[in-house]
């Protein structure tokens, strides 16, 4: 079937990863709403058992499946179970992430790895398991990455990394995947209200429990949602969101001095109070 343009989604099954989280519920019932079929994957079941629930009661087919998508086996594993009973993938988000809020010079060796491993290597999971069945339906990959993917981003050095290398990674491939009919949008979302920041992880790997700092005013994830869903329906190839996040890609590209220093003061207190 020849892919229409703009896309659309009715019918279509749309896979997220961290789908139960507050960012992958909102992307779920954004695309469900548009009438795809949903599948949540995340860490545990209760928590899908809570969202598949709320997306139907609003008339949304969902389908939640535990998935820890730091096993490359069991995404692989899981990717099957979808294609078998839905028949295939039209959309993979990969949407889980996991940040830390803690120097670099502090920061342990297994904070970084912990960050890499979800961030970068559950993305990559993922999408080489679901390739074959988004490359049958000229699909497509969708990527949150964040403002941290094209500029620095003052103590979360390993989450700036994993965000760097997700950029590589997937800029690179939508080069090779364009004459599939693969298309790949990458995300790059500035502070957004979710429970994501929540479970931010401390220099010894520990959550932390004292409030982050922002730059801007915190994004809603419907609205997140709202903006992604426009831009995969017109095969966007990079999105980056808000002012604040347009102007710090800005300055971190033309001036990275200046850039630093405004970063600087405004975010170091956090690690010191």
């Amino acid at each position: 079937m020849p892919r229409q343009f703009p896309r659309s989604f009715d019918g279509r099954v749309v896979v997220i990863t961290g789908g139960a989280g507050g960012i992958g519920r909102a992307f779920a019932q954004r695309f469900g709403q548009a009438g795809a079929r949903v599948v949540l994957l995340d860490l545990h079941q209760a928590a899908l058992d809570e969202a598949t629930a709320a997306l139907t009661e609003q008339n949304i087919e969902a389908l939640g499946l535990v998935c820890n998508v730091t096993d490359a086996e069991a995404c692989a594993q899981v990717t099957e179970e979808i294609t078998a009973r839905l028949g295939g993938i039209d959309v993979l988000m990969a949407n889980a992430g996991m940040v830390h809020r803690s120097g670099f010079g502090e920061t342990s060796l297994e904070v970084f790895r912990k960050v890499m491993d979800v961030n970068f290597y559950g993305s990559l999971y993922c999408t080489k398991a679901a390739l074959p069945a988004l490359t049958a339906a000229k699909g497509m990959v969708v990527v949150t990455s964040s403002i941290a993917g094209i500029a620095p981003l003052y103590g979360r050095s390993g989450y700036a990394a994993s965000k760097h290398a997700l950029h590589g990674l997937f800029e690179s491939a939508r080069a090779e995947l364009a004459a599939t009919g693969v298309a790949l949008l990458m995300v790059c979302p500035s502070f957004t209200e979710s429970g994501f920041e929540k479970a931010a992880l401390g220099a010894d790997g520990k959550r932390l429990d004292r409030p982050r700092s922002k730059v801007g005013a915190l994004g809603s994830a419907d609205a997140l949602a709202e903006i992604v869903y426009q831009a995969a329906r017109r095969n966007r190839q990079r999105l980056i969101l808000s002012p604040v996040g347009k102007i710090s890609a800005l300055l971190s590209r033309l001036t990275p001095s200046i850039y630093e220093r405004l970063m600087v003061r405004k975010l170091a207190g956090e690690l010191t109070e």
